[in-house]
């Protein structure tokens, strides 16, 4: 999904807050996907905060502190998920080393993080 490539190049630092996002239509051909796909991906974007939207400079990437609804919204997406891998049989230490896993790949973890 064109939402969750944008959200993953933010987390690696690849887009980082005031970064310009490509045109709709220039994005669309890049990727071969139809415009409208484009624009509902920066639509969603936008209501979640991530990004904002301008006729003039274009889709920006703006700051990247969690707000507290988002912080809640969130961990009701994590527990949704962390419960599909407990009754799929993931071991809890194989669990958190994936979650670790997935952010030393965001350079978001220390070692003095780990227990």
């Amino acid at each position: 999904m064109l939402r969750d490539r944008i959200v993953e190049a933010i987390a690696e630092g690849v887009l980082t807050v005031g970064s310009s996002l490509a045109a709709t239509r220039t994005l669309a051909a890049d990727f071969g996907i139809n415009f409208h796909t484009v624009n509902k991906a920066y639509d969603l974007l936008r209501q979640q905060g991530v990004i904002r939207l301008n006729r003039k400079s274009g889709a920006v990437v703006t700051s990247t502190a969690a707000a507290p609804p988002f912080s809640a919204e969130w961990t009701v997406r994590a527990r949704t998920l962390l419960a599909e891998a407990v009754a799929r049989g993931l071991p809890p230490d194989e669990v958190l080393e994936i979650c670790r896993s997935v952010l030393d790949s965001f350079g978001a973890t220390q070692p003095e993080d780990m227990p």
